[in-house]
């Protein structure tokens, strides 16, 4: 079931109620071509952008803040600015946000590679929406889009990757969680598989799939990204399948406020 106050899983949400992105993760455990952590100005509004990267303890007091300035704030999630999963503080964030503010929704974006063997933590930890980002089921597919896996470059190491994304988004929708698929649409790589990815995902238990233009930068910054029309088309084939959240602002990491605001790009 869709969370009525997540505003990154339900439309209506999206400008009623406010999220903050609890930037505590730097490190990552994969090398995404799309990727470019390196820089940050207040205008930049992309995943994987900080203006620091804060202590479990100061994330804590953030959330303490937030609130204060906002009483619409429903969602604490940690979206980077890295993996995570990959992080220790992370899950130490996340326990002691849920046993100060035990009524806030908990959420996690990751790109799944451990997903299966940390989801009893992150069930402990209070997390009941997930977001994970799935860009393709093809092995062939996935060296284009990504430079590296767990340190692996080769189909192998792709290819355990996938299978362990697909492992951990099934054991997270039987486990409870409310699970949305985040796709990053690359023209020419990986459109002609959006429709199949929206049908496994609809199989494997998620409840809603969101299709996030590709913003070119790094190793794709020459590439240009989906037009509006592409999109439209792809989100049309993928909603036969499962819903489409289509409101999404590709947000920092360090997010914070109503998303459907204007200006709301979010940092603190």
């Amino acid at each position: 079931m869709i969370p009525a106050e997540h505003p990154c899983f339900s439309a209506h949400a999206h400008f009623r109620y406010g999220r903050i992105h609890l930037p505590v993760a730097p490190k990552c455990n994969i090398r995404c071509r799309y990727c470019d952590r390196r820089y940050d100005c207040a205008n930049e509004s992309r995943p994987g952008v900080t203006s620091a990267v804060l202590s479990p303890e100061a994330a804590l007091n953030c959330v303490e803040r937030a609130l204060h300035r906002d009483d619409r704030l429903r969602v604490v999630g940690v979206a980077g600015p890295g993996e995570p999963l990959a992080n220790p503080a992370t899950l130490e964030t996340l326990r002691m946000v849920h046993s100060r503010f035990p009524a806030l929704l908990l959420c996690l974006s990751t790109n799944g590679l451990a997903l299966a063997d940390r989801l009893p933590e992150l069930l402990d930890c209070g997390v009941s929406t997930l977001t994970v980002t799935v860009n393709t089921r093809s092995a062939a597919c996935a060296g284009h889009i990504y430079r590296a896996v767990a340190g692996g470059t080769d189909a192998y190491a792709m290819s355990t990757f996938l299978a362990a994304q697909q492992e951990g988004v099934a054991k997270a929708a039987e486990a409870g969680l409310t699970v949305k698929i985040n796709t990053v649409v690359i023209p020419g790589i990986n459109e002609a598989e959006i429709e199949s990815l929206a049908h496994w995902a609809a199989t494997a238990g998620a409840s809603i799939m969101n299709l996030m233009p590709l913003i070119p930068q790094a190793d794709l910054r020459d590439m240009a990204p989906p037009s509006q029309d592409l999109l439209d088309t792809l989100r049309a084939r993928a909603g036969t399948h499962l819903p489409q959240f289509t409101h999404c602002k590709q947000c920092r990491a360090d997010a914070v406020g109503v998303p459907g605001e204007a200006g709301c790009s979010g940092c603190f």
